[in-house]
């Protein structure tokens, strides 16, 4: 029977979808109409393409063993119910009922139905059954193609009825199954017409992933293992942290000593080129660096062997006495100088010159290190013709480069500038080391001579140019009354004149009628054949571009310039010597 008896009245009640008639051959027409030719769709395996009745027989024999599972599962679970072709989409809302094999569908009248509204003991958990689900779908959709018939059908479906049913609800055994559908409509009949929201027993909602439990403890468990969960991810997170901080300081220690190592090593290459640079690698000195450029001139063809020999005993004969041989010295340029400016150049408006100074220029043997050393030669020089330091210089000659370092050496031990020994190691003696403005100022003041020195610390014009060194340079050659010749001849010594990397010796300076001032200066690395051009008669402008520097040639940062004024008495070397511990100069500005 597909309906059953709703009253005492002749009403009659489909059991699918609970709509009542007045008579029978209604409800036939119902059936026929209403379910019949629908397609119908089992709710737990999806089987389908069989009738109602057989439907029931599957549901009944096939899942019944899953309806006592329903009590420890959610128990809202959504079943669709497929049309035809010509029918709507519905949404079935399954209720469990243990009748003679009839497991009844009821279907929803829209697809959003909420499941709230599903009977209690119709509900099972899907995910806990899908697999055993599809395992007996699957065998007896096998079993249907092969045996296609509704009595095949239902013999195989009672062959897998052995066990006795059990109640979904409280766990009785019953004998068969409607003695199961009394007893679930006499006990349970409360629980089968009660809907889900309006059930007592309270629902708990789990705090952090929404999930509904029906008892408390559960709940508990449930939200236990979330805390360990996290309590575990964590720890792993606090040790990958820990790993990852002690990488992290490990790579920066390799960092720090791969940095300190290229540090290291950068200040050694940058030490060992200053030694370089200023002599001090143990390469050799003077003697060492004119043999060895001999040598090389020879192997070019540029030096006949013969002259090699010469000029070294040449060599080894200055060095023995100290005295320079002269052959880098060009004498004459001051009174060249004055001729030329007094007759003539007509661009320059007056000119002061220094006392008479040879030029000298570096050798083989000082190319690179030794401008210092020619510098203090071209000074020493305009001294030694100067009656003014006769006492203090008197029997002195223009001495070799390997002769002024000794002398420096000996005022060293005599107590001058002992800042200045230490840094090069008290020994300049067979090494290429730089000499400086207080090297000079030491040597000039163990002679006796009197000197200071002048430190232009700083720019003082646009560009970097320093208008006050020339200013400065103006002053000193100009403050004798000479009258106002146009070329005038100071008794003023030549002005040693110290920059980064190289020295020069000022030897005059020129007002040129457009008010601007040149330095006329003494290179020590203009060769002698440059400075021969000087002596013609007919001096040629051009010429003097070598000697001629005006305020836009100078640009280097710093300038300092050793002057002479006189000579000292022994007293005063004395506290010259003592003062000289601790080097101070006159600062511009």
């Amino acid at each position: 029977m597909l309906w059953s008896m709703t009253s005492c009245l002749t009403m009659l009640s489909c059991d699918i979808c609970g709509e009542t008639v007045t008579s029978e051959p209604d409800m036939k027409a119902h059936l026929l109409i209403v379910h019949m030719e629908n397609e119908v769709i089992c709710p737990f395996c999806k089987l389908s393409g069989v009738n109602y009745e057989e439907m029931c027989f599957h549901i009944e024999t096939a899942h019944f063993e899953q309806n006592a599972l329903e009590r420890n599962f959610e128990r809202i679970n959504t079943v669709q119910y497929g049309t035809s072709d010509n029918k709507k989409d519905n949404t079935l809302q399954c209720k469990k009922e243990v009748n003679s094999g009839i497991h009844s569908a009821c279907a929803s009248n829209h697809p959003k139905s909420s499941a709230q509204s599903l009977p209690k003991a119709g509900t099972l958990k899907h995910e806990a059954i899908c697999s055993e689900n599809l395992t007996k779908s699957g065998k007896f959709l096998k079993s249907r193609e092969k045996q296609p018939g509704l009595k095949e059908i239902k013999g195989s479906i009672y062959e897998a009825m052995y066990s006795p049913p059990e109640c979904p609800f409280c766990g009785k055994i019953e004998k068969c199954s409607q003695d199961m559908e009394t007893h679930v409509k006499t006990k349970h009949a409360n629980i089968l017409d009660t809907p889900l929201e309006d059930c007592d027993q309270p629902l708990y909602d789990c705090p952090m992933c929404g999930l509904i439990c029906t008892n408390y403890h559960i709940l508990q468990e449930h939200v236990v293992l979330h805390l360990e969960e996290n309590s575990f991810r964590q720890g792993m997170d606090s040790v990958q942290c820990s790993s990852d901080l002690e990488l992290a300081h490990q790579l920066q220690q390799e960092e720090d000593r791969k940095r300190r190592s290229e540090e290291s090593r950068q200040e050694i290459e940058e030490f060992r080129k200053l030694q370089r640079q200023y002599g001090l690698d143990n390469s050799g000195g003077y003697k060492q660096q004119q043999l060895r450029n001999m040598e090389i001139e020879v192997n070019r063809g540029r030096m006949h062997p013969s002259e090699f020999h010469r000029r070294k005993a040449e060599m080894m004969e200055s060095l023995a006495i100290g005295i320079d041989d002269g052959k880098t010295k060009t004498s004459g340029i001051i009174e060249a100088l004055h001729r030329y400016y007094q007759n003539t150049a007509t661009d320059v408006r007056r000119v002061w010159l220094s006392t008479v100074v040879d030029h000298f220029h570096s050798s083989l043997g000082d190319k690179g290190w030794g401008c210092g050393y020619r510098n203090f030669q071209m000074l020493l020089s305009s001294l030694l013709q100067n009656d003014a330091y006769d006492d203090c210089l008197k029997g002195m000659s223009v001495p070799c480069i390997p002769k002024i370092q000794s002398m420096i050496e000996d005022a060293w031990k005599e107590g001058f500038d002992p800042q200045g020994a230490s840094q090069l190691n008290n020994r300049l003696q067979g090494t290429k080391a730089w000499i400086g403005a207080c090297e000079v100022y030491t040597l000039l003041t163990s002679l006796r001579v009197k000197c200071h020195i002048v430190d232009f610390h700083k720019s003082t014009g646009p560009l970097g140019t320093h208008p006050h060194l020339f200013e400065w340079i103006l002053n000193y050659y100009s403050s004798e009354r000479e009258g106002s010749p146009k070329v005038v001849c100071t008794s003023k010594p030549p002005l040693y004149l110290q920059h980064q990397g190289h020295s020069r010796t000022v030897v005059g300076i020129e007002e040129r009628k457009n008010r601007t001032l040149c330095l006329l200066i003494f290179d020590p690395g203009c060769p002698s054949r440059e400075m021969q051009k000087l002596l013609k008669q007919d001096i040629e402008a051009s010429s003097l571009k070598q000697l001629r520097k005006s305020v836009g040639n100078l640009k280097h940062k710093q300038y300092q310039i050793v002057a002479v004024e006189g000579t000292l008495s022994p007293e005063e070397k004395v506290a010259r010597r003592q003062a000289s511990e601790v080097f101070t100069a006159e600062k511009i500005p």
